[in-house]
């Protein structure tokens, strides 16, 4: 056989394999837990919100999921390395959104629409499904990289006016030791815990450039792996997220 015909034979090959279906587009749907490890309601939720990450069980969901320390168990025995106060202000704004008289752990919002108590799977599955439908505005990170003790990265999206851009910087926390409180004695196990927040004026997702602080420089050490960036469009008024994306940046 010559070259020239073996190479028709092989090419007439090739175009009579039937291609593979392209994977269908799954819709970025925001999960945000609210927890501590000071609450002893908190691990199983912590479980379902990991659980969620890795299994991505809902159905043409891609789930982007952050795991939110909040504050306010810190005064019962133990104080959760990885809570700060700007998770206790994001919970406070999702309860005047929602119309919630309280805030309380563990709570999962989803999408800034929907809230349930997040060790309820079947609640989970239902809200999230739930928020799929809704049409998404289209955002992409671009550049994500680490330089000179910072995480650089570029946002592009076509924002809606009354829309404010949020950059967030979270890590898996493969193991904490739990010494006091409700939970002492318990060994941990935490996905993508937010540990850098921040937001931004929507008019900064035109693709110039962005930065935020390196978590492993000025947090704790009880984290590991690599860095999720997550962004995302949230409407001012009502809290309900309109764009999410999500970017691995290894260590």
């Amino acid at each position: 056989m010559s070259v020239a015909l073996a190479a028709f034979w092989l090419a007439s090959r090739a175009l009579a394999q039937p291609s593979s279906p392209a994977e269908p587009v799954r819709q970025p749907v925001l999960v945000e837990l609210f927890t501590s490890e000071g609450c002893s309601d908190c691990p199983p939720a912590d479980a379902l919100l990991a659980r969620l990450d890795a299994t991505q069980f809902v159905p043409g969901v891609q789930a982007i999921v952050l795991s939110e320390h909040v504050t306010y168990w810190n005064h019962l025995g133990w104080r959760d390395p990885f809570s700060f106060d700007a998770m206790d202000e994001r919970q406070r704004q999702y309860a005047l959104h929602l119309s919630l008289n309280e805030v309380y752990t563990p709570q999962m919002v989803v999408d800034g629409a929907h809230q349930l108590v997040g060790s309820d799977a079947d609640a989970l599955t239902r809200a999230v499904a739930s928020a799929a439908p809704a049409p998404k505005l289209r955002i992409a990170i671009d550049d994500a990289r680490h330089a000179d003790g910072a995480i650089r990265f570029s946002v592009r999206a076509a924002a809606k006016p009354g829309t404010t851009l949020v950059a967030v910087l979270a890590q898996d926390a493969t193991r904490s030791e739990v010494a006091r409180g409700e939970n002492a004695g318990r060994t941990l196990h935490h996905v993508a815990v937010v540990r850098v927040l921040k937001e931004f004026d929507s008019k900064f997702a035109d693709g110039r450039p962005l930065q935020l602080s390196d978590p492993g420089l000025s947090r704790n050490d009880k984290a590991g792996g690599p860095l999720r960036l997550v962004v995302f469009l949230e409407e001012r008024n009502a809290g309900h997220v309109v764009a999410a994306a999500q970017q691995i940046i290894g260590q």
